[in-house]
This record gives C-alpha cells, sequence and structure tokens, in this order.
C-alpha cells in the first residue's frame, strides 16, 4: 500500500443535516439562518488540518431522483420537504468550500454515498488509502483495510473492528444488516420491528442475508412471522442499501487536488454571516471601522495630581461622562485598582494610572487621586455612564469610595433591548454590531491563559490606549442604544424601574457575601467521598467488573453490551445514551443504572460545592462572594456564578445539609423569605381564568383544587399522589409540557397523560385560551412580554423545523411567567433595600435564589425584618391574585426553610 497521504471523502449531504439539528439557531445581523452552515464549514476547516496535503473531495447530493427511484418509486417518498432555513444555507455553503479550495463534487441522478464508493474504489485500485468522513451509518459497508470512517462531529474513528464492534456484524455484512433493519427515512421496506440488535444477531447466527431468508421458517414468535412476511421485498432492501463503486463520473482522483484558500472570498463569506473570529484566523482585520487615526482621539495620560484636577473639573463641568475602572482578570473583592479612565466627548477620554509596575511610570499616588476623585465620584448629580459599571462600584467600595449617579451602563441597556439579540453583551461585540467600530480586545494586548498579564504590568502608554478607548466606546455606545430602548414598547421603564435601580443592590449583596462553615463542609465532604467510594463499590460488584463510571463508553460496553439492557435513548451522533434521562429509565427495572445516577449525583455535589466552596471563601472576610449576572438569562432571571448559589439542591438531604453550612453569625439569624406558587399565580392573572383565581383568592391549596378537578372529586379526598400529579400537571403545562413529556413525569401512559391535559383545560379554559393566544401573538410579533414590558424575542417561532419551532412556542407560553416573576423579585429587591437602609435595621440581603431572598439580620432587628421584606414583597407587583410569601428564620440556611 502507497505511503502518499489518504484520500479523504467528505460526506457533505450528511454533515449539512447533521449541523442543521445539532447546532443551536445561528443566525448572521440581518437575522439570515447560519446554524448549518457555520458547523460544515467548522468542520472542514478542522478537517483541511488534519489532512494536510491530502487530495479531497466535498461530495453532495444533486437532488432529484436516483436510479434507485427507477428500482422502487417509493424510494425516499417519506423524506420531507428540506426545510427553507437550510435549504437557504446550501449555496454559500458551497461557496465557502469553493473558497477553502476544496474540489466540490455533485453529479446529476447520483447519490452523493455512490459517489464516495467509487472515488474510493478508484482509491484502492491505486494503491491509495482512504478516509471517509461521514456521519453515516450506510457508509460502513464500505471499511476495509484501505478504508476508514471518521466523524468530526463525534470524534471517532472506524475501522474493520470498529464496525464489527458498534454493529455487531463485519463492514461486508453491513448491507445485510441494513436490509433487515429497513430504513423509514429512505422508506426501504426492511422487516417490521427488527433493530440493530435483532439484525446483528440473526447475521452473526446464520452468516448472511441469504441464509436468514433460507431458514426463515425458524424464525419464531412475532419476529419470525414479520420476517417471513417481508422475505419477498428483502433483495429489493438489500439492493437499494447498497452503495454502488462503478458509477460514471466527471472527475477522476487526478482532479482531488486541494488548492490554496481564496482568502479574500472567505473573507467575504464570513464577514457577510458573522464569523469573525474566522476573520482572524485568516489573518485578515475584522471588517468594522478603527477608531480614528491617533491624530483624531483626544486620549491622554494623567500623570500629575493638576492634571487629575483639572480633569476632575473638566468631568464635573461636563455633567456626565463614562467611567471604566481597568484591574485585570481579578475577582472584585481581590481586584487592585491599575488604573481608571474617562471620557466626556466621543473621541476625547484619558487615562490615569495608578498601579502600573513598570519602572519609571509617572503616576498619581492611589490614596491622593481616590481623594480628588471621591467627591466627583459620589456625586449623585453628575451622571455616568460606564459597561457593566457593577463591577466598578465593588471596586470602588473596597477602597472607600460609593460611586453615585451610575446613570446609565450599556451592557444593561444592551440586554434589556434584545437579551437573546447578540451571543455576549462585551463592549467590543457591542461597538461592532451597534457603533461598526473595532474594539481592542483585552488578550491582544495582554496574552492569554495562566500567563496573561495583569493589566498593571502594561506599560503606561499601552494601556492609555486602550482603557482610553473603553471609556470613549462606553459612551459612544450609549449615545447609540439609548435611543432604540426609548423607541421601543416600555423597555425604556424596564431599565429605568427595574435594571438600572437594581446594579447597586446587587452590589451589596455581593460584597455582603455569605458566610460559609467550612469544618462543616468538610465533615459533610468526607462522609460524601465514603458514599461515593461505596457506590462505586456497589456498580463493580453488580456489573461483575471494575470500570470507569464517568466514562460514557465504558458504561455503554458495561451497559448495552454486557448487561444487554434495552437502549432507550440515542444521542443525535446514534451512540447508544448514558445521559441522566436515559438511566432515569432503564432505572425503573435495573439496579446499576440507578448505582449510576446516584454516584454521579453525589460525586457533583461534592467536587461543585464541598470542595470548592471552601476554597472560595475571602480570607479577608471569612464569607463566599458570589457574582450575579445581570444580562446573562434571556428570561431576566439574575444568574450566580463563582460559587453559584441558584444550583444547591433543596429536595435531598444532601443538598439540605450544604445549605446547613450557610450560617449567620454569632449575634444574628438568617431569614429566607421565599415566593409562593409565583408561576402560578403569575399564570392565573395573564389567563384571567376563573377556576384558578378563584383557587388562589380563597387561599385553597391550588395543587389539591386541581386534582379535585382533573381527577373528577372533591379537595378533602384528593390522595397525596393525586396532589403530586396534580402538582406536576400545574407546572408542567406552563412549561410547555407535551402529553409525552407528561407521561414520563407521573410514569402513566401518554393516552392517560392526555386525558389529564384534556382534563385540566376542561376545567381551566381560559389557560388553554391564553395559550394559544401567546403563540400566535408571539408568530404575528416575533417576541411576547412580561407584565412590565421585558421583551423576549424568539427567532425560531416561525421556523419550518418543528423541533425548533416547538421549542420557541414553550417558551413564549413560559417566558411571560418566568420573566414577570424574574421583574417581580427584583422589584422587591430594590424595596426591601432602600426600606432597610431608611430604617436602620441591622440587617442586609445576602442571597437572592431563584424566588427567594436570604437576610442577615441582628436577633434584635428579626421581627421588624420578617414584617417589613414580607409586605414590601407582598406589594412588588399588583396581580389579579395577592403575592404570597413563605417566611422562616434559623441559625442557617437550611433552617430557615
Amino acid at each position: 500500500m502507497s505511503d502518499e497521504k489518504p484520500l479523504l471523502l467528505v460526506d457533505g449531504s450528511s454533515y449539512l443535516f447533521r449541523a442543521f439539528h445539532a447546532l443551536p439557531n445561528l443566525t448572521a445581523a440581518d437575522d439570515f439562518p447560519t446554524g448549518a452552515l457555520y458547523g460544515v464549514v467548522n468542520m472542514l476547516r478542522k478537517l483541511a488540518k488534519d489532512y494536510a496535503g491530502s487530495p479531497v473531495a466535498v461530495v453532495f447530493d444533486a437532488g432529484g431522483k436516483s436510479f434507485r427511484n427507477d428500482i422502487y418509486p417509493a424510494y425516499k417518498a417519506n423524506r420531507p420537504r428540506m426545510p427553507e432555513e437550510l435549504r437557504c444555507q446550501v449555496a454559500p455553503l458551497h461557496e465557502a468550500i469553493k473558497a477553502l479550495g476544496m474540489p466540490l463534487v455533485i453529479v446529476p441522478d447520483v447519490e452523493a454515498d455512490d459517489v464516495i464508493g467509487t472515488l474510493a474504489k478508484q482509491a484502492d485500485a491505486a494503491q491509495r488509502r482512504t478516509v471517509i468522513s461521514t456521519s453515516d451509518k450506510d457508509m460502513a459497508q464500505l471499511v476495509s483495510d484501505t478504508v476508514t470512517l471518521v466523524n468530526t462531529m463525534s470524534e471517532t474513528t472506524l475501522d474493520r473492528a470498529g464496525v464489527e464492534e458498534k454493529y455487531g456484524v463485519p463492514p461486508e455484512r453491513i448491507v445485510d444488516y441494513l436490509a433487515l433493519m429497513g430504513d423509514s427515512v429512505d422508506n426501504i421496506p426492511g422487516v417490521p420491528k427488527v433493530g440493530p440488535k435483532t439484525a446483528a444477531k440473526w447475521i452473526r447466527e446464520f452468516g448472511s442475508l441469504d441464509a436468514v431468508i433460507e431458514r426463515a421458517e425458524e424464525m419464531s414468535g412475532k419476529v419470525g412471522e414479520n420476517l417471513r412476511a417481508a422475505l419477498e421485498q428483502l433483495p429489493l432492501s438489500r439492493d437499494l442499501a447498497t452503495i454502488r463503486c462503478d458509477v460514471a463520473l466527471p472527475v477522476a482522483l487526478a482532479d482531488l487536488v486541494p488548492r490554496e484558500p481564496d482568502v479574500t472570498a472567505l473573507a467575504t463569506l464570513f464577514e457577510r454571516y458573522g464569523f469573525r473570529s474566522w476573520l482572524e484566523d485568516l489573518g485578515v482585520e475584522v471588517a468594522t471601522e478603527p477608531l480614528e487615526p491617533a491624530a483624531e482621539r483626544n486620549y491622554s495620560c494623567i500623570e500629575s495630581l493638576e492634571a487629575l484636577k483639572a480633569w476632575v473639573a473638566k468631568l464635573s463641568d461636563a455633567g456626565a461622562f463614562a467611567v471604566a475602572v481597568h484591574t485585570g482578570p481579578r475577582h472584585y473583592m481581590d481586584a487592585d485598582i491599575a488604573g481608571i479612565s474617562f471620557a466626556v466627548a466621543a473621541g476625547e477620554a484619558a487615562y490615569l494610572p495608578l498601579g502600573h509596575q513598570l519602572a519609571g511610570a509617572a503616576q498619581v499616588p492611589l490614596g491622593d487621586a481616590l481623594a480628588a476623585l471621591q467627591p466627583l465620584l459620589e456625586d449623585a448629580s453628575v451622571r455616568k455612564v460606564g459597561h457593566d459599571l457593577k463591577f466598578a462600584v465593588n471596586v470602588l467600595a473596597n477602597h472607600g469610595v460609593a460611586l453615585a449617579g451610575a446613570e446609565h451602563d450599556t451592557m444593561m441597556e444592551s440586554y434589556v433591548f434584545n437579551s437573546v439579540g447578540t451571543r455576549r453583551h462585551n463592549l467590543e461585540d457591542l461597538s461592532a454590531k451597534h457603533l461598526g467600530l473595532k474594539a481592542a480586545r483585552y488578550d491582544d494586548l495582554a496574552g492569554r491563559g495562566a500567563k496573561q498579564l495583569e493589566f498593571g504590568a502594561l506599560g503606561v502608554d499601552q494601556a492609555t490606549t486602550y482603557a482610553a478607548e473603553r471609556a470613549d466606546l462606553a459612551l459612544r455606545l450609549h449615545e447609540a442604544l439609548w435611543p432604540k430602548l426609548e423607541a421601543t414598547g416600555r423597555l425604556r421603564s424596564v431599565y429605568t424601574d427595574i435594571e438600572r435601580p437594581l446594579l447597586p443592590v446587587l452590589a451589596r449583596v455581593e460584597r455582603a457575601g455569605a458566610l460559609v462553615d467550612a469544618q462543616r463542609l468538610a465533615e459533610h465532604g468526607q462522609e460524601l467521598k465514603e458514599r461515593v467510594e461505596a457506590l462505586a463499590e456497589e456498580a463493580y460488584a453488580e456489573a461483575g467488573r471494575p470500570f470507569n463510571l464517568g466514562s460514557p463508553k465504558q458504561l455503554q460496553e458495561v451497559l448495552y453490551d454486557e448487561l444487554n439492557l434495552p437502549v432507550r435513548q440515542k444521542t443525535q451522533t446514534g451512540q447508544r445514551s448514558t445521559a441522566e434521562s436515559a438511566l432515569e429509565e432503564l432505572a425503573l427495572d435495573h439496579r446499576l443504572p440507578g448505582l449510576i445516577l446516584d454516584h454521579r449525583r453525589l460525586a457533583k455535589l461534592k467536587s461543585t460545592y464541598l470542595d470548592a466552596l471552601p476554597r472560595q471563601i475571602k480570607q479577608r472576610t471569612g464569607r463566599v462572594h458570589t457574582t450575579y449576572g445581570q444580562a446573562v438569562a434571556a428570561t431576566g432571571r439574575l444568574a450566580s456564578q463563582d460559587p453559584n448559589l441558584q444550583n444547591i439542591p433543596i429536595r435531598t438531604a444532601e443538598g439540605r445539609r450544604i445549605r446547613a453550612a450557610f450560617v449567620a453569625p454569632p449575634g444574628y439569624k438568617l431569614i429566607a423569605a421565599d415566593y409562593s406558587q409565583i408561576e402560578l399565580r403569575i399564570m392565573a392573572h395573564l389567563s384571567g381564568d376563573g377556576g384558578l383565581l378563584r383557587a388562589f383568592r380563597q387561599r385553597q391549596d391550588v395543587h389539591r383544587a386541581t386534582a379535585a378537578e382533573v381527577f373528577g372529586t372533591v379537595p378533602e379526598a384528593v390522595s397525596e399522589d393525586q396532589r403530586r400529579s396534580a402538582k406536576t400537571i400545574n407546572f408542567g403545562l406552563i412549561y410547555g409540557m407535551s402529553a409525552f413529556g407528561l407521561a414520563r413525569q407521573l410514569g402513566v401512559s401518554r393516552t392517560v397523560a392526555q386525558g389529564y391535559i384534556e382534563r385540566y383545560f376542561e376545567r381551566y379554559p381560559a389557560v388553554r385560551d391564553y395559550m394559544q393566544g401567546v403563540r400566535g401573538q408571539a408568530r404575528e410579533t416575533g417576541f411576547v412580554e412580561t407584565v412590565y414590558g421585558r421583551r423576549l424575542y424568539l427567532p425560531d417561532i416561525r421556523a419550518r423545523q418543528v423541533g425548533r419551532r416547538q421549542a420557541a412556542e414553550r417558551t413564549a407560553i413560559n417566558a411571560p411567567m418566568q420573566g414577570t416573576a424574574a421583574d417581580v423579585i427584583k422589584r422587591a429587591m430594590i424595596a426591601v433595600d432602600a426600606w432597610l437602609a431608611d430604617a436602620g435595621l441591622d440587617a442586609r440581603i445576602v442571597m437572592q435564589v431563584h424566588d427567594e431572598l436570604v437576610f442577615e439580620a441582628h436577633e434584635d432587628a428579626v421581627d421588624a425584618v420578617v414584617e417589613g421584606a414580607k409586605e414590601r414583597m407582598q406589594a412588588a407587583a399588583d396581580l389579579s391574585v395577592g403575592l404570597e410569601v413563605d417566611v422562616g428564620v434559623g441559625d442557617n440556611w437550611d433552617q430557615a426553610h
């Protein structure tokens, strides 16, 4: 066999559909869909690197009929029409392939599989190895000593042994295997009810499809009956499944030589479709305008106290200015100020270096600088603009400066304007999107990863240009975004009444932090470590051998190959699933999957909280200080990271023990105030359903009331199982759950679940009408709104692809409720924080988790805080039904529940 580089044959058609279904709904700036285009081009770019110098062909189906339609007119008759949002990506994908320098092969009346098979056969005759890049199982029949398959989406490679391991039959029997199974997508008949296991078992037992046909009478049961009924069609099925390796092609192997990429054409495509990071890989500048040349930008460095005082006067006279605090990539509780930048007008900005380490850097001493700046920064009448001002508020507060007048945060303006309109609300991306300007990135100045420099390690000249530009761009962004907010529905009030006043409240909550008992966590961690190890030993015993519980591949081998458990679910790449939902199904009938789930759950708790939390305690305060993300969740919910306080379980004993480690200091108590069934109350308000309104107004147990309606009984006769089912129905339906999903949740048949849903809507007809109405409104406008006017745009609401459209419809139903709940608790935080300050109570908010506020209060203030917080939380929204707040008090967070 030749030592030449292998021939690379890429099954473009299979990757096109796989990328379309697997990747999220990406769009260009003009909403042109780009998900499939991005996925396939990204895969091709990787292949070009991995197989540099190899001859290559990217092969696509030509569309229309092939010889298979001549022998079986119903071939592929069941295939739905290609969705328009995929069809429109095909032409630019072909352009991109050509620009990459890869030969594109499309042969009329011949399917891509047959083109690839023929080219692979020619390569074998020329003593050349072939690599076929595909996600199509049919290609396994081509594998030989000279042909291997690679799937870049699942990062798997199949040679002869790999095919036999994966499918249970060697490559030369794959066609027989496919014929027995048939293919519903291609409409190849096969044998009804015969799946991969049965097909492989028969072929291993009898040797071939012909032998299976000859011994069909020996097959017992229903599957034997099905086989005998399908005997006449099996030769046809085999013929349809066979890849032809002798078709006439307009290209030869010698034509499959890659060319140098057309950088200009690629740059145009990448710019057009928003693939900006790839432009940098090409060595091409992103097609945005750079800021004005230095001569047209008045950026200066403030090197003396006198110069600083002059700038303070200028900023004060301006009445509004942009400010940015520069620290380098540090947590806000640890960050040292390296410098502060200001902008008073577009193109007019300055940088004040305060903590640069290079010898000879002219700097104002930090204490003197803050003394000169403090009156200005704390003057609420002088408005400040910035990007991510909460970070600046926290860092300045560490130095005794209380930033006031934080009027406009461009990160929040962007988020409120469209929470899903950009992947990230960072200054660089927003500048490109709204200003058409290219901003310098910190990584380009300071490097990446572990070797990245602190901001103070940069040269002052370099830092001045970068820092002044940040302030300058923040000011320009505000001037671009603010008119858009004012002109769009009620978004202005969402910003001015909710997000902007929440910013300083969140900053105070973050700096207050939560006291954690590290010793209690350590004890719990040791116990959990022993339980995790014991579960692993139990799993090994159940499996009959040790294996890696964290390896999907080894789990597949143990569960499906060795124990022969049924395959309930598959991954998008066709692998047998070991995901949580698949294991939960298996655990209903088998012990090992349950052990694996318990092991996973406890191991994750241990690593995420019991091991990590003690390391996140700040030495200066003895507390953990999370970061609340205001511009993360599309619905308006706050996010939490470092540590993430939102995901600590409350329904398990292990989770409650973690919560018990969040403690009050001596002389204080923790108070947990939690909205009760807030989203159901919002549903009652939005739908106006009489039954739901009545249940809440009469202070009934709404789940018991629903159970009585659905199960046709009186509330007093409702069993606990019925109430639990009704709770699942109540919450499931507001999340858009289908009958199939509800059936899985309740452990009943789909028919029974559908009956529950129908009776629910018979009893609560206005809920059904609301859901239908909001879906229609979303399709018409492209967005839904909360009670307070926050918008959630739904780009997939008109998608032709059913799965994406249905997901968008479920979001349309739930987002107004979840978003309104987010708005309500934000309004509550603002009101409660202001009241605590005015009342002068020794108490503070220390955590916000989902629909709950957690307070730390001195023992003498507990009663006042309980009463005052509950009153203001209940008054945070004016709904058709009142809000209820459950309040608990304890020495730790768990006790407070």
